[in-house]
């Protein structure tokens, strides 16, 4: 098993998505790499708090690769957008990839590094090792399970049937 933080934007949609991959054993939404201790999420939008909105996701890397991950995600966010994804605007909406393992570290910045040969303008996407992590409120867990019409930057369509649990 291993385990990466990604974010992508709102992390209702990025959890929605990630959880419909095969090899993906585990996600939960959280806030990743701010300046503060046990923020919530009234913290964020009242900027006290500089943390992102991102999805642990624990996976087994011999069914998914993080290379595989990170091509997932390329598929949903626009990489050169700056604290914005979708309608979403403001620093904790901005995207990155939270690592542990300096191997993880090396193969999040080759993958950026070829991808950004496909845009003109410079990919946006935070790479850093996680400073911190900390569980978003359980209302936000699932949350598009619960409620399947809430809003949601992400879409669906990107993932090919031979991906899907």
């Amino acid at each position: 098993m291993r385990r990466i933080l990604i974010a992508g934007g709102c992390f209702w949609g990025v959890e929605a998505y990630y959880k419909k991959l095969k090899g993906v054993l585990s996600t939960s939404v959280g806030y990743a790499n701010g300046n503060t201790s046990s923020p919530r999420y009234e913290d964020l939008k009242a900027h006290r708090a500089t943390h992102s909105e991102a999805v642990e996701i624990v996976y087994d890397e011999k069914v998914i690769t993080l290379a595989q991950l990170l091509d997932h995600m390329f598929r949903f966010i626009e990489p050169t957008s700056v604290n914005r994804q979708g309608h979403d605007i403001g620093l904790q909406y901005r995207t990155g990839v939270y690592y542990q393992s300096e191997k993880d570290r090396v193969i999040i910045e080759d993958f950026i590094a070829e991808r950004q040969k496909m845009y003109p303008d410079p990919i946006a996407v935070e790479v850093q090792k996680e400073a911190n992590y900390f569980l978003a409120e359980d209302y936000h867990q699932d949350y598009l399970d619960k409620n399947p019409f809430g809003y949601c930057h992400v879409s669906f369509g990107h993932i090919k049937p031979g991906e899907r649990k």
